[in-house]
């Protein structure tokens, strides 16, 4: 593959691979790869249809179906998700829980930390942006580990840390946080310190859904989980993209923090993403709490 470096200390720009060409034995080891060694990869100007988006995703393991999930329907249809401010009606209100909910996605996360089965990765694609504005921005928390002062990384290489949706949503708005779709996924645990199975390297694995450590009270940890974001997403280890419709953004979610940026409220927006879940050969036995 010709690649070059997406930022300086993560990520590839993949420049020469059409991902709807990908197979299991064509290309895809190659990306493998490239997503363990490097957390984030970039292949601009692709052509992705729902389809192709989901043969691409199911290579890379189970597609997250939440609303299978939370149904305990394994056989659900699984709908590509759209993370949009277009609904049928035209473009939500800025006031809207629908748009406010998009805001929420604003706060630096992790997906699906909140979920019995974490997300491995997310592929998100662009399909309608809007004139300016409306940026995707990734920070590696394995860059940021590995440059962590020595007393706050003490402080949580062996914490175990508390998730939960509704925390998250609640900072944008309670309202926000109260809805059901918030509120029905029980607390989870994991721990703080993610190590890749195949490279050996460690991550910080936290997120906006992080609302305590376990062994520590409401202030210390909430000041604590402050702090670890706020180190990881410092500019040194951030990349901010501006899209381009058919620009596919992958990245490793047990290394990788996220947020999206505003942008006009009135102008439409459209990203389509599949997560798919961590099976154990992604490390998860390392993360779960006995």
């Amino acid at each position: 593959m010709k690649t070059r470096p997406l930022h300086p200390k993560f990520g590839l720009i993949v420049e020469d691979v059409d991902l709807r060409e990908v197979t299991a034995d064509q290309l895809y080891p190659e990306i493998r790869a490239a997503f363990e060694t490097h957390s984030a990869l970039l292949f601009p100007a692709q052509a992705l249809d729902d389809a192709s988006h989901i043969a691409l995703a199911r290579l890379f393991g189970p597609l997250e179906n939440r609303e299978a999930m939370a149904a305990n329907d394994a056989d659900m249809e699984f709908i590509v998700p759209a993370v949009s401010n277009e609904t049928e009606t035209g473009v939500a209100d800025a006031a809207s829980l629908h748009t406010l909910d998009l805001q929420a996605n604003m706060l630096w996360h992790t997906d699906s930390t909140f979920l019995p089965v974490p997300a491995l990765v997310n592929i998100l694609t662009a399909k309608v942006v809007p004139p300016e504005g409306g940026e995707t921005e990734l920070a590696s928390t394995r860059a940021a580990w590995a440059e962590m002062p020595a007393a706050l990384k003490d402080s949580l290489r062996d914490a175990v840390i508390w998730h939960r949706l509704s925390h998250s949503r609640s900072k944008i708005s309670a309202e926000l946080g109260a809805q059901i779709k918030m509120t029905r996924w029980p607390d989870r645990p994991w721990r703080a310190v993610w190590p890749n199975p195949v490279t050996g390297e460690e991550a910080l694995y936290i997120a906006s859904h992080s609302f305590a450590i376990q062994g520590l009270g409401h202030e210390k940890a909430g000041a604590l989980t402050d702090d670890a974001i706020a180190f990881c997403t410092q500019d040194r280890f951030v990349y901010s993209h501006a899209w381009s419709p058919g620009d596919v953004l992958i990245w490793d979610e047990r290394a990788v923090l996220h947020r999206g940026r505003p942008w006009d409220y009135t102008k439409p927006r459209t990203l389509k993403s599949i997560c798919c879940s961590v099976t154990e050969a992604d490390g998860l036995a390392a993360m779960r709490i006995v």
